[in-house]
């Protein structure tokens, strides 16, 4: 109803186009959440080896800036509820963004976004993901090594924790995060 008592008619069409794109953003924080169920401990390090980083990329690139930072919001919003969405090998919910992890974790949205964004920016090519991606985890790993300094008191530490093990891995993930959103996008079409 507007303030003069007259009902305001939503066309049916953007109802639905709401819902879609809703639904969508709750697909993609599935997405990464049953990625985040594919773990590797590392018996060096507290971050274990993941899936999640692959799931962010592919939001990212294939939903785009809005859609992906928005899917990877809610994940973390279900994992500080205590949904079991984050990596098994943590303590979960909210104690989970305070942990080892915890700057992994909430640099997902940015990574998401960054990675969207590139991808929005021009012809939808295996490069330009590539390109995407990549970007998306230097701000991945800036987020992550800066907790893991702040936990730790050296960055030395940090890197010797949170990177130099990780690196062969996320380059991988990156690589078919590209070819998968790639082979995504037309299948959204």
């Amino acid at each position: 109803m507007s303030r003069t008592g007259q009902t305001i008619a939503v066309p049916q069409d953007r109802t639905y186009e709401w819902a879609r794109q809703a639904a969508i953003v709750v697909i993609a924080s599935v997405f990464v959440a049953l990625c985040a169920q594919v773990t590797v401990p590392l018996p060096f390090t507290p971050v274990p080896l993941t899936l999640q980083n692959f799931g962010v990329l592919v939001v990212g690139l294939t939903l785009g800036a809005r859609r992906g930072f928005a899917a990877l919001l809610l994940y973390l919003a279900e994992g500080a509820m205590g949904m079991p969405v984050f990596n098994p090998t943590g303590p979960g919910g909210v104690l989970q963004l305070f942990g080892p992890t915890g700057g992994f974790l909430m640099a997902y949205p940015l990574v998401a976004a960054i990675a969207g964004w590139v991808m929005e920016r021009g012809n939808k090519t295996f490069k330009r993901a590539l390109s995407a991606g990549f970007l998306g985890e230097i701000a991945l790993f800036v987020g992550g090594l800066g907790w893991l300094t702040i936990l730790t008191g050296s960055p030395a530490q940090a890197v010797r924790m949170g990177l130099y093990w990780f690196v062969f891995a996320e380059v991988i993930k990156i690589f078919l995060a590209a070819a998968v959103s790639l082979r995504a996008k037309q299948w959204m079409r």
